[in-house]
């Protein structure tokens, strides 16, 4: 049987500066990524693009990596899918999935908006 991998690998632009929130040992970013593709019906393509939330764990040493998760800048990122699930003070279960960057990077791109502004 095949061994079934729980990954994922995105490039786009950070929605906005990451939240960072920093522990005793450990920090964790969370940011938004936006994320696009064409669509094409016929003759016509639009583009179509999305949010995604990602947070990213490191832990406090290796903390200045989320320095390159400010708005508009282009990255690629590594991780896995966390699924998660609870139940809030009323009884009603909640579900939600996680993405959870293990790697991320700058993507050099001709179109990234911050090297068009310089």
């Amino acid at each position: 049987m095949k061994k079934i991998e729980n990954n994922f690998a995105v490039t786009g632009f950070v929605g906005k500066d990451a939240e960072i929130r920093q522990f005793s040992t450990a920090s964790v970013a969370r940011f938004s990524l936006a994320v696009g593709r064409n669509e094409k019906n016929g003759e016509e393509t639009t583009r179509t693009s999305a949010f995604m939330n990602i947070e990213a764990w490191r832990k406090n040493e290796n903390r200045d990596s989320f320095d390159c998760l400010t708005k508009g800048a282009m990255i690629t990122v590594e991780g896995f899918f966390k699924p998660e699930e609870w139940t809030d003070q009323d009884g009603v279960k909640h579900n939600r999935v996680v993405l959870v960057a293990s790697r991320f990077y700058m993507t050099p791109d001709k179109e990234n908006p911050k090297e068009k502004a310089q």
